[in-house]
């Protein structure tokens, strides 16, 4: 189905609907500063007619007719005074003008108790690093005052900071990063733990900015995100870091949030990834998100789980996953399987280049292997004396890029030095999960986090880095696994719901599912009657059919439909035709040399 754009308004004219907001508040704020003396007028108005109307509704009813009385005789006096009427306009606006001013109390100009003790003792913990013996004038010193040190600021609820600005000396040593963490070390712990800090260095006003984070959102569950072909959210960071949102669902609410948009194809600079994260952290839940949508966009998956745990168990059977492995064998064939295909394809490539020729739609499609642990197989391979499985993946790594090859690879953080080469050097997208140092981060990213990490997070939380851009906080969309008994309704039907069918069989008919996996044994009112007899022997085979011009072959044996297993309906139907053989789902496509 062809993707209807999207409206002129909402593709490109972001920027035109932020003009006119803009414009329209400068013009809201104009007219509230010409009209506000009309506007003060008519609420001191508002207030005496309510305070006439209450002292009316509190008069005694044999009272009224006296009051009445007195209130036109003013009336009357008035009226027949010279000005008279004048003068009691003027009088009613004063009255009004008073009765109508602002009655708020002025915020208070500093901070409270509590706030200047907080920055007094502050002020204290940085002299040690702001201050020389040889400063003739120190900004910092014992017993100093600390409102030059401290220009700007604010406090929450909690009475904790959620802005400072510290304004430094010239000859503190702010190029270097072993200077600045013990400062940025110190503020967090000063202004509170438990929360993330973001410290923006500016070295030419000498001044650092300290602002609090507000946690990202974590209720995102999987959905169809609206991007084009080519782009994968890996998460969604702060608003002030991307340029783009997304229109989201959760729950019944409809927000724009800012994603996390990493490249593949052709083009990118990036075109491998690598999760890295704690047992729980979330790299499994990550790898979930991205094959939902890389089937999406119709690529092909290829899994290989080295826990081997089920987490991919869902994919199994759909259309576009071409195998799902968790055994050595299988993941050595379909890692190999991959390397062929990629080597495959750039042939092809070159030769129709060559040519003149446009490249085979074959060499389009694209084609994603997703490895999660791969350590697991290298110790399972060097026991059992084979090769390790990440050397299969040297040439999807290499070349991936020109052959619509994508490799991801998820691994925990402690046996992130078990990782090959091949996959380290070309895994330019890194993601980091869960609880890290910064000096961890560092070295996985390539570059320091610009916020502090914390100690404890949600599942999902963490960094992500894509090539030489900057690291960006990232919250991976809920996406768990749908067979687990712990995963909650809600997060269940959204991600089968984003489920590819099932794989149609070869030859186009379908055996409806049967409770216990097995198949009906009655046949169907359509079936050839030179079939309705074929019913499995004693011994578990099918009788070969009567011999004639147009039999077919003899059928292989077939295992007898009580020993079929219960506990999971096959993917592919079988067979009822007694004279063909059996039809087996390959996990791997068949090996094409080129």
């Amino acid at each position: 189905m062809a993707r209807r754009p999207l409206p002129r308004i909402l593709s490109n004219g972001g920027a035109q609907l932020a003009r006119s907001r803009e414009l329209a508040r400068t013009a809201a704020d104009s007219a509230t500063d010409v009209l506000q003396p009309l506007i003060t007028i008519a609420r001191g108005l508002r207030r005496l007619a309510s305070a006439a109307r209450r002292r009316w509704t509190h008069t005694p009813e044999d009272r009224r007719g006296a009051l009445l009385f007195l209130v036109a005789s003013v009336v009357l006096t008035v009226a027949l005074m010279p000005y008279g009427p004048l003068l009691a306009a003027v009088t009613l606006m004063a009255a009004a003008a008073w009765q109508g001013r602002d009655r708020t109390p002025p915020a208070p100009e500093g901070p409270d108790d509590s706030g200047s003790q907080r920055l007094a003792s502050l002020y204290e913990a940085l002299v040690p690093y702001f201050s020389l013996a040889e400063d003739p004038e120190p900004l910092y010193a014992h017993g100093g005052s600390w409102e030059k040190a401290f220009p700007a600021y604010e406090f929450g609820d909690d009475g904790r900071f959620t802005h400072l600005v510290v304004h430094y000396p010239a000859y503190f040593t702010d190029g270097e990063a072993a200077a600045r963490a013990r400062i940025e070390h110190l503020l967090a712990a000063k202004a509170g733990r438990g929360r993330e800090y973001r410290f923006d260095w500016d070295e030419e006003a000498n001044h650092l900015t300290v602002t609090v984070l507000a946690p990202l959102a974590t209720d995102i569950a999987a959905q169809r995100f609206v991007t084009a072909p080519g782009e994968t959210v890996l998460g969604f960071t702060d608003p002030t870091e991307v340029q783009r949102t997304l229109p989201l669902t959760s729950g019944e609410e409809r927000r724009d949030v800012p994603p996390v948009v990493w490249r593949t194809g052709p083009r990118s600079t990036e075109p491998h990834l690598l999760a890295l994260g704690q047992p729980g952290a979330g790299t499994s839940t990550l790898l979930r998100s991205v094959a939902l949508q890389a089937l999406q966009h119709g690529g092909d998956l290829v899994i290989v789980d080295g826990g081997g745990t089920g987490e991919y168990a869902c994919l199994t059977g759909r259309d576009g996953v071409l195998a799902v492995e968790c055994g050595l064998t299988g993941a050595l064939a379909s890692l190999e399987w991959a390397a062929q295909e990629t080597e495959r394809r750039l042939i092809a490539v070159n030769r129709a280049r060559q040519e003149g020729r446009p490249p085979p739609d074959d060499t389009r499609r694209p084609l994603w292997v997703l490895v999660d642990r791969p350590s697991a197989f290298a110790h399972l391979a060097a026991a059992d004396g084979r090769r390790d499985p990440q050397s299969a993946l040297r040439m999807p790594l290499r070349h991936g890029r020109a052959a619509q090859v994508t490799v991801v690879v998820a691994e925990q953080l402690d046996a992130y030095d078990t990782l090959s080469d091949a996959v380290r050097q070309h895994t330019r997208a890194r993601v980091v999960l869960g609880p890290a140092g910064a000096g961890l981060l560092a070295s996985v990213l390539g570059a320091p986090p610009p916020t502090t990490p914390v100690e404890r997070t949600v599942p999902g939380r963490g960094y992500a880095r894509l090539g030489t851009g900057p690291v960006h906080r990232l919250q991976v969309p809920a996406t768990p696994d749908p067979y687990d008994d712990a995963t909650g309704e809600a997060l269940r039907n959204a991600v089968l719901e984003l489920l590819p069918p099932r794989t149609t069989p070869a030859d186009g008919e379908h055996v409806p599912d049967v409770p216990g996996g097995e198949q009906d044994p009655a046949a169907p009112a359509d079936q050839d009657p030179d079939q309705a007899g074929a019913r499995p022997a004693p011994d578990g085979t099918v009788p070969e059919p009567a011999a004639g011009p147009e039999s077919a072959p003899a059928a292989a044996p077939v295992p007898a439909l009580a020993e079929a297993e219960p506990e999971r309906p096959r993917t592919v139907p079988t067979l009822t035709k007694p004279e063909q053989p059996k039809k087996k789902r390959k996990s791997v496509p068949t090996l094409i040399k080129p």
